[in-house]
C-alpha cells in the first residue's frame, strides 16, 4: 500500500519510471519472440527428424547406399568389372527358392489380342516426348504377367554364371525380397535374360497396349490416379512383391505396368512421327568434366555422343505419381542400372492362319 504521506513524484522521476516501464515491456516482448523462435526451430528440427525416419534409409548412410541411375554408374562399372565378390546360388539352390506353384505363377504370360489401340497423348501438361496421340495396330503377342523377380533372375544367374545384381549381398538375394522385381540390371542384362528364357524384351507399343487396352486409359485401372493401386512416390518406400497390388492390374490382367520399377523396353528412345519435341532431347549425352577446378566445384558439361538412349516405361516406387501414366516415356543409356530399373519379357504369338 502507498503511504498517504508519500511525496509526489517530480516530472523527472515520472519520466524515468516511464522509461523503465517501457524498457521492461520491450524486454518481455523480445524474450517472448526469442522463445517463440526457438520453439519453431525445435518443431522444425523435429519435423526434419521425422522426415529422415520416413526416408527409405538413414541419411547418414547416404554415401554407402545405391543411388539414382546417374550416381550408380561407377558402382555398377566396378561391379561388372568383377571387383565385387559374391558367392551366389547353385542351380539346385536357385530352384529351391520357391515352390513349384510359385514358379508356375511367376512364369505366367498373358496373350494380348491383335488390333489397334491409342498410343501417346495430346494432354497439354504431358511431357513433349509423349506426344502426339496416335493409333498403332499390333499383332497378337504375349507379355509376362509379372515383372521378372529376384528369384527368377537367380535361376538365370546360376545357369549362365552371369554376375548377380549389385544390390544382392555376396551374390544372395536380400532377406524377404525373393518376389521383389530384380533391379540393378542394365538393358543388356535384361536382354540376356529374355534370350535365355526364349523370350524377348517388349516394345514400348506392346507395353502400352497391355496397360491401356483399347479405351486409351491413362493408368491400368482407369483415368483417375488411385494411390492404393500403385507403388509410387515412396508410398511404400522400396520396391514391393510383384503380386502385392492385384487391384492395379491392367484390363488384360497384367500386373505392375504402373509403378514398382521402371521397365526396360526393346526400343531406342526416338521421337514419334509428328512429334514437336526438339531432336536434341533424343540425342545421347554424357557429363564431361573439363578441368580439375571444375571437378573440385562439381561442375560438368553435357556432351552429345553417337548413341541412343533406351526407353523405360511404367514409372517407379521413387518417381512422381504422374510418371506412372502409361503413355509416359522415360529413358537411360543401356549400360545404366538403378534400384528402380527392372524389366519383364514378351514373345510373339503365331497367328492361327499364319504360314509355318
Amino acid at each position: 500500500m502507498f503511504s498517504r504521506n508519500a511525496r509526489p513524484l517530480t516530472p523527472e522521476e515520472r519520466q524515468r519510471r516511464k522509461r523503465y516501464l517501457t524498457a521492461t515491456l520491450v524486454t518481455c516482448v523480445v524474450l517472448v519472440m526469442i522463445g517463440s523462435t526457438l520453439h519453431v526451430i525445435k518443431l522444425g528440427a523435429g519435423r526434419m527428424e521425422d522426415m529422415r525416419r520416413l526416408a527409405t534409409y538413414d541419411l547418414k548412410e547416404e554415401k554407402t547406399r545405391v543411388r539414382a541411375a546417374g550416381e550408380d554408374i561407377t558402382l555398377q562399372e566396378n561391379h561388372e568389372a568383377g571387383r565385387a565378390s559374391n558367392r551366389g546360388y547353385t542351380i539346385v539352390e536357385a530352384e529351391r527358392l520357391l515352390t513349384r506353384e510359385q514358379w508356375q505363377e511367376l512364369d505366367t504370360m498373358v496373350t494380348i489380342p491383335a488390333g489397334p489401340f491409342t498410343m501417346g497423348t495430346n494432354l497439354d501438361r504431358a511431357d513433349i516426348q509423349d506426344k502426339p496421340q496416335h493409333t498403332v495396330t499390333l499383332p497378337t503377342y504375349s507379355i509376362d504377367k509379372y515383372l521378372v523377380t529376384n528369384a527368377q533372375y537367380a535361376r538365370f544367374v546360376a545357369a549362365t554364371k552371369r554376375r548377380p545384381p549389385l544390390s544382392w549381398k555376396n551374390g544372395r538375394i536380400p532377406q524377404g525380397e525373393l518376389l521383389y522385381p530384380v533391379t540393378m540390371v542394365t538393358w543388356y542384362d535384361a536382354k540376356a535374360y529374355a534370350e535365355w528364357a526364349h523370350k524377348r524384351l517388349p516394345t514400348e507399343a506392346e507395353f502400352e497396349k497391355a496397360g491401356r487396352g483399347t479405351d486409351g486409359r491413362r493408368w491400368p485401372w482407369g483415368d483417375k490416379m488411385e494411390p492404393d493401386r500403385v507403388n509410387t512416390y515412396y508410398n511404400v518406400g522400396s520396391a514391393s512383391n510383384v503380386n502385392a497390388l492385384p487391384r492395379g492390374a491392367s484390363p488384360y490382367g497384367v500386373m505392375d505396368l504402373a509403378g514398382n520399377v521402371d521397365e526396360w523396353m526393346a526400343d531406342d528412345f526416338l521421337p514419334y512421327e509428328g512429334s514437336k519435341a526438339p531432336y536434341g532431347l533424343f540425342q545421347g549425352k554424357v557429363s564431361v568434366v573439363a578441368t580439375a577446378e571444375d571437378r573440385a566445384l562439381k561442375i560438368s558439361e553435357q556432351k552429345t555422343v553417337d548413341r541412343h538412349y533406351k526407353v523405360l516405361r511404367g514409372g517407379s516406387w521413387k518417381g512422381d505419381p504422374f510418371s506412372t501414366s502409361l503413355f509416359h516415356r522415360n529413358f537411360a543409356f543401356a549400360n545404366y542400372a538403378s534400384d528402380f530399373y527392372g524389366f519383364r519379357c514378351a514373345s510373339d504369338v503365331k497367328e492361327p492362319n499364319s504360314k509355318p
